[in-house]
C-alpha cells in the first residue's frame, strides 16, 4: 500500500509552483464519472475505480486533475487569464509500473491568448521544476502536435469519417498502423443482411430507414433506449463509403513519411516545410504555428536542440488539441507529461472557448529517480 503522506519532492513542488503565479487548488477524491468516461480516452478510462451515488450517479476516485480543475474553474465562474496548481493523489488500475495509487502534481494554464508563449511556459515550467528536484539529473524531452497532423490529413482530401478516425487514433501506433493498412487495402463490409445491402447499394436512403423501423418495432428495440433508425442508416451509409476508400500510392506515402518524421526541434520547421513542398500539401498555418512556439520555447531559456520532435507522438488522452509532451529521465521512466486541451473546458459547458494548457508531474517516480524509494 502506497503511503498517503506526501512525498519528499512535494515541497520542492509546491515552492516551484507559488513562484510561477498558481493557485493552489483543493480537488475532491471522488468526481463525477461522467466527464472522464466521455472525455478522458479509453487508456484512462478501463483504469478508472468506479463507485456511485445512492442516488444511482456513477462516481469515481479521481483518475487525474485536468478535467476537475477544469470543471472547477466553470463551476467558480472564474476569469481568465488563470494559473492553477494541484498536488494529490490520483487513482488508476494497473499502472505499467505496478502502483494505482500515486502522487501528481501539476499547472492547468486557462486563458492565454498568445499560444505560443503558453505552450513554451508549459514546458519550461515542467523542465524547471524536475531539475529543482532533480538538480543532477539528465532529462528527454519528447514533442509532438496533433494539429500538424491534423492539418496533413486534411490537406490529403479524404472523407470526413476518415478523418475523424485517423485524427482520433493520434498516438496510438497499433491503431494507426491498422487504419493505414485499412487504406492502403480497404476491406469489402460483410455479414450485411441482404435487403440492407441492397438499399445501400440503390442508395435509397428512405427505404433502408424505413426498413431498420419496420425491423426495430418487430423485434422490440425502443428508440428511446437505441440509436433512430435515420442514425442507424447514416452509420452503415458512412461505414460503407469508409469501406472502400483508399489513398492513391503517393498520398499514402506522404502520410507515412509525415509520421517517420523525427529530428530536433530546431530542424523541424525546415524539415516540415521540406516534407510539405515534396507532397504539394497546404498546410503552412500549421508550421507557422509550430514554428512561432518554437521561437517562444527559445526565448524561454529552453534549448529547442535538446528536444525531439517526432510527428507521430501523441499522448494517449482524448481532450489533447495541439501540443503535445512528455519528459523521461536517462533512464527512461516517464517523470512528466502535458499538452494543450483547447476544447475541454467548451465540452465541460464553459458558455465560451477557453484556450488552455498544462502539465503534470508523478512525484512517486521523481522520488525513485532521486533514490529514495
Amino acid at each position: 500500500m502506497p503511503s498517503t503522506s506526501l512525498p519528499d519532492c512535494a515541497g520542492t513542488i509546491l515552492q516551484a509552483f507559488a513562484a510561477r503565479d498558481t493557485a493552489l487548488t483543493d480537488i475532491p477524491v471522488i468526481q463525477p464519472a461522467a466527464p472522464f468516461l466521455d472525455m478522458a480516452g479509453e487508456a484512462l478510462r478501463r483504469r478508472i475505480f468506479m463507485t456511485e451515488s445512492e442516488t444511482g450517479e456513477s462516481l469515481c476516485l479521481r483518475p487525474e486533475f485536468t478535467i476537475p480543475v477544469c470543471a472547477h474553474h466553470i463551476e467558480k465562474n472564474a476569469g481568465t487569464p488563470k494559473r492553477y496548481a494541484y498536488c494529490g493523489m490520483v487513482f488508476r488500475q494497473a499502472r505499467d509500473d505496478g502502483a494505482s495509487e500515486f502522487f501528481q502534481a501539476g499547472i492547468e494554464d486557462l486563458g492565454s491568448a498568445d499560444f505560443a508563449a503558453a505552450d513554451a511556459r508549459a514546458i519550461a515550467d515542467a523542465l524547471a521544476t524536475l531539475e529543482d528536484c532533480l538538480p543532477d539529473a539528465a532529462f528527454t524531452v519528447t514533442l509532438g502536435d496533433q494539429n500538424l497532423f491534423e492539418a496533413v490529413v486534411r490537406a490529403l482530401g479524404l472523407p470526413g469519417g476518415w478523418q475523424k478516425r485517423l485524427i482520433h487514433a493520434f498516438g496510438n501506433h497499433q491503431r494507426l498502423n491498422a487504419l493505414l493498412a485499412a487504406l492502403a487495402k480497404p476491406q469489402p463490409v460483410g455479414g450485411l443482411d441482404r435487403r440492407v445491402a441492397g438499399f445501400l447499394a440503390d442508395g435509397d436512403e428512405a427505404g433502408l430507414i424505413a426498413h431498420i423501423d419496420e425491423t426495430m418495432q418487430a423485434t422490440g428495440y425502443s428508440t428511446n433506449a437505441s440509436r433512430s433508425p435515420e442514425e442507424i442508416a447514416r452509420r452503415l451509409k458512412e461505414k460503407l463509403a469508409l469501406s472502400v476508400t483508399s489513398l492513391d500510392a503517393d498520398a499514402l506515402d506522404a502520410l507515412t513519411s509525415f509520421l517517420d518524421l523525427e529530428i530536433s526541434l530546431d530542424r523541424s520547421a525546415e524539415a516540415l516545410t521540406a516534407f510539405s513542398e515534396k507532397f504539394g500539401l497546404d498546410i503552412g498555418a500549421a508550421i507557422a504555428a509550430f514554428e512561432s512556439r518554437i521561437e517562444a520555447i527559445s526565448a524561454s531559456g529552453v534549448a529547442a536542440d535538446a528536444i525531439t520532435y517526432r510527428a507521430a507522438f501523441g499522448r494517449p488522452l482524448d481532450y489533447y488539441t495541439g501540443l503535445v509532451f512528455e519528459i523521461s529521465a536517462a533512464n527512461g521512466a516517464l517523470l512528466a507529461g502535458g499538452g494543450r486541451y483547447d476544447r475541454l473546458l467548451t465540452l465541460l459547458g464553459a458558455g465560451d472557448p477557453i484556450p488552455a494548457v498544462g502539465f503534470s508531474l508523478w512525484l512517486d517516480r521523481i522520488e525513485r529517480a532521486a533514490g529514495r524509494i
